[in-house]
């Protein structure tokens, strides 16, 4: 069984119910039948022949005890014999019917002749049919003075049964086909969403994340079904982006090769300078490994299991060194770096990951700020928050486009892609590291007016 599938085993469960719905109603209609209904027609019997003796006792054996035995029989439908001699009624007389055989035994006789009423159920000596009787004594002035049996054949008290019987049947019928058709429907009900998952889950296992599960439910069955869909379709855009990934990794390392490899030949051939191909190579180098290196530390933050070195961080001062290092930059670009630091804000942090932070945005905002034009960074804190705001004053993001720059490989003006551009790794990175600070990172930007990017930080308690 441990191999069988849902289905089998739903079936096998309701086979049993019904199995034990028949046997329960058998032993049911059996109990009732014998503890209810015949024993109400031997109580009838005993009670009629205690009337009887009661007669017999007021009236004697005379012609309107007879008439009263008359009466019984074509009322009552019982069949009544009477005997002034109880000491014959094991030899068969006087019980002409039934001289072949003793209507009562040896035992139940010596009841009778002691005063108790004999109940018995017996083979008709002549029919071949039971019959159901009970023995009377009968008493006059204290005495034993005869006796009467009050019978009826069995199958008279079995027919009103059979007609029951025949009703409990063909209802035991309906009910087995109403519950297999109800147990059918419920079965596909609950065990085709299972399928349908089974089926996914393999195409799942083996690549394919198209396929959804169409269950128009709201029961827990309904929910499961909903989170496959979401399963599916969060793998099917972790495929998609898998793809682009690899496409955008191939890309953009063949890029740099591929000028390595052109100036590296070009010089051999003595097409070019040889130390101006040399600087070129070397320039393309460096970008090889700022984009190995940026895709090693993206992969690192995504994974769980990157430590952070957490520690008390002075905020305004590291964003102060941070500055200080592109000050040489901003001044190339007559950029003026405005700062406005809160020098108390201590936040709880790994100092060398939030510098990244802070040297990709300053950096962004010093690439795509205009010469002549300002750069604002203002810390500030709020209510236990740090916030650091990098403010420019450069070309600005489209609307549309400030959540997907946070994706790798993403760039607001392709044409930007080699001179003028990154990795195109470097918000991706922002954004896993505060992610990882337990912070929040986002981006304002509009065009023609500039963009900021504001970073806020648990502040140290």
């Amino acid at each position: 069984m441990k191999n069988w599938s849902i289905k089998k085993k739903v079936w096998l469960a309701l086979t049993a119910m019904i199995v034990t719905i028949i046997i329960g109603a058998c032993f049911l209609i059996l109990f009732l039948y014998n503890e209810l209904y015949v024993e109400k027609q031997k109580e009838l019997l005993v009670m009629e022949g205690k009337q009887i003796g009661d007669y017999f006792d007021t009236y004697g054996p005379n012609e309107a005890f007879v008439e009263r035995l008359r009466w019984t029989e074509q009322n009552k439908a019982i069949n009544v014999l009477y005997s002034d001699d109880p000491m014959q009624l094991g030899s068969g007389v006087p019980f002409g019917p039934y001289s072949q055989g003793n209507v009562i035994t040896f035992q139940e006789r010596q009841q009778l002749l002691d005063g108790k009423t004999v109940v018995m159920i017996r083979p008709h000596p002549h029919f071949e049919q039971d019959i159901l009787g009970v023995a009377i004594p009968l008493f006059q002035n204290g005495n034993l003075a005869g006796s009467v049996l009050l019978s009826m054949p069995l199958a008279d008290v079995y027919e009103p049964f059979t007609e029951v019987r025949t009703i409990i049947i063909v209802t035991l019928i309906l009910i087995i086909i109403l519950i297999a058709f109800i147990g059918n429907q419920v079965i596909n009900h609950i065990v085709r969403p299972l399928y349908e998952m089974k089926v996914t889950s393999k195409l799942m296992a083996d690549g394919d994340f198209t396929r959804r599960i169409n269950v128009n439910r709201a029961d827990e069955l309904g929910q499961l079904a909903n989170s496959f869909n979401v399963l599916s379709t969060s793998l099917e855009k972790v495929d998609e982006n898998r793809r682009e990934f690899l496409a955008n990794v191939s890309h953009e390392l063949r890029t740099p090769l591929s000028y390595m490899k052109g100036y590296a030949e070009a010089i051999e051939e003595g097409m070019i300078d040889q130390k101006r191909g040399i600087e070129i190579i070397q320039t393309e180098s460096d970008r090889l490994e700022r984009l190995v290196n940026d895709l090693l530390d993206l992969a690192q933050l995504e994974g769980d299991s990157y430590p952070l070195r957490l520690e008390p961080v002075a905020f305004a001062q590291l964003v102060n060194d941070v500055i200080q290092s592109l000050q040489v930059i901003a001044v190339k670009k007559n950029i003026k770096l405005q700062c406005n630091l809160n020098e108390e804000s201590i936040v709880y942090g790994d100092s060398d990951r939030l510098e990244q932070v802070i040297r990709n945005l300053l950096d962004n905002a010093i690439r795509h700020t205009p010469e002549m034009k300002d750069i604002w960074i203002t810390l500030m804190s709020n209510n236990g928050r740090s916030e650091l705001v990098i403010a420019d004053e450069g070309e600005g993001i489209p609307e549309e486009e400030l959540l997907a720059v946070k994706e790798r490989f993403y760039r607001v003006n392709k044409a930007r892609t080699r001179h003028n551009g990154g990795t195109g790794l470097g918000l991706s990175i922002v954004s896993e590291i505060i992610k990882k600070h337990d912070g929040t990172f986002e981006l304002q930007s509009e065009i023609g007016q500039g963009t900021k990017a504001i970073i806020t930080l648990n502040e140290l308690a």
